[in-house]
């Protein structure tokens, strides 16, 4: 008498979709969301990741072979501040560099790095570019001026090893370690 609802097939609505130039729909194509490190990366690596990677050019030969639609060349552009900053820029990066640079200064990286860590956190979370607006200090250090830190290097605004050498000097020349740094910080809310 009525057919059953479990099994039985009703028409999918249709909706209007926007078609490609080519006159095929979106879902035929496949969609890839780079992100601007991703890029970036690529970028530095020169065209590594093959002939798709940013910056290449699509060969004739694989063009032509290819079942889908050549895809113009993506060119990114860096400016010169974002060309500079290396990848140990990075906050994890710089917490790993840091971490590697203790044995220099006669720290062991297993009782002084975690207090340092918090101590950068707080200051700067381990940003080669981070700036404090009230006071003006600068860099993973937080130094006041940031321009102190060019007597560990001439590319101190944009390189993270320079700033944590320039950092570890400076608590090792005013409190001995991280750890008294750390512990300063805590008492005065500044090291």
């Amino acid at each position: 008498m009525f057919p059953n609802r479990a099994t039985q097939k009703f028409p999918r609505p249709t909706t209007p979709s926007r078609s490609h130039p080519s006159g095929r729909k979106p879902a035929q194509f496949l969609r890839l969301a780079v992100s601007s490190p991703a890029i970036f990366l690529m970028v530095l690596a020169g065209g590594a990741a093959g002939p798709w990677s940013a910056g290449a050019a699509v060969p004739a030969a694989s063009a032509a072979s290819a079942s889908f639609p050549a895809r113009p060349a993506v060119t990114v552009e860096l400016d010169a501040q974002t060309a500079a900053v290396a990848p140990a820029a990075q906050p994890a990066s710089a917490r790993r560099l840091a971490r590697a640079m203790l044995g220099r200064f006669h720290w062991s990286a297993a009782r002084q790095f975690p207090d340092l860590n918090k101590l950068w956190n707080r200051e700067s979370g381990w940003r080669v570019r981070a700036r404090n607006p009230s006071s003006g200090a600068a860099g993973i250090p937080q130094a006041l001026p940031g321009s102190k830190m060019a007597s560990a290097g001439p590319d101190w605004p944009s390189s993270a090893r320079t700033q944590i050498r320039w950092g570890l000097r400076y608590i090792q020349d005013r409190y001995g370690s991280p750890r008294r740094a750390w512990a300063h910080e805590v008492r005065a809310g500044w090291y």
